[in-house]
């Protein structure tokens, strides 16, 4: 899979990944409440304008904003579903309580995943081991996906206290293969012998966001 990334992840780049062998791309993130006000700019961001297979990937956390976006919410072909923000780590959206801040909200959590499920529509997660060190010793990821119905749930092995610069924890994935959840690698994946480890321990898959810029073609050398 082909990661969110801000500033990157326009149609062009998604659609020539994709070419390259990415089985699944996602837009960059959108602001629920933007996307209810029908914000110009916020709805380009969520524009799929080929076959391309993507999900739009969401960040909020308010019930009503989902209920009002959905609503008059129309796909297009390249449409796979809705993607839930609980990865960033911004200052803005911590003080906001959406993006990593959601990641020990299970409850409301669920009750979004649950309303666009049952508007018909396919609902992930891409989130992070919690906001610090502290959520992620309690294993506070853990409870978000055992707590959360999901088509598959992509852990980006940092918290969101951690920099790029720190390295992606990959030992956690074991516990959350434990769950019995679809599980998405995400964090410091770089090469072939990588994907095959992760495989071996019962991965879903894996996403794949700095290593493919200026390199799409990884995604077909890395096809196992």
């Amino acid at each position: 899979m082909l990661a969110p990334m801000e500033g990157m992840a326009d149609v062009k780049f998604r659609t020539l990944c994709h070419q390259n062998g990415a089985d699944l791309t996602f837009t960059a993130i959108a602001r629920v409440a933007n996307l209810a006000r029908k914000k110009k700019g916020e709805m380009e961001t969520i524009a799929i304008l080929d076959s391309t297979p993507t999900q739009i990937q969401l960040a909020g956390a308010k019930i009503t904003e989902y209920e009002k976006f959905l609503s008059t919410f129309e796909s297009s072909p390249g449409f796979r579903g809705f993607n839930l923000n609980l990865g960033c780590s911004s200052p803005a959206f911590m003080r906001q309580g959406i993006g990593a801040a959601m990641v020990k909200r299970v409850k409301r959590t669920s009750d979004i995943a649950n309303l666009i499920t049952n508007a018909g529509f396919e609902c992930s997660v891409k989130m992070r081991l919690g906001e610090n060190k502290f959520e992620k010793k309690q294993e506070t990821y853990l409870n978000l996906i055992r707590g959360v119905e999901a088509s598959f749930f992509v852990v980006h092995a940092r918290t969101a206290a951690q920099t790029l610069e720190d390295k992606a924890d990959f030992h956690v994935y074991g516990k959350c293969v434990e769950t019995g959840k679809k599980i998405v690698a995400n964090g410091d994946i770089r090469t072939k012998e990588q994907i095959i480890t992760l495989k071996s321990q019962g991965l879903y898959g894996a996403m794949i966001g700095r290593a493919a810029m200026g390199h799409p073609e990884i995604f077909k050398e890395f096809k196992i």
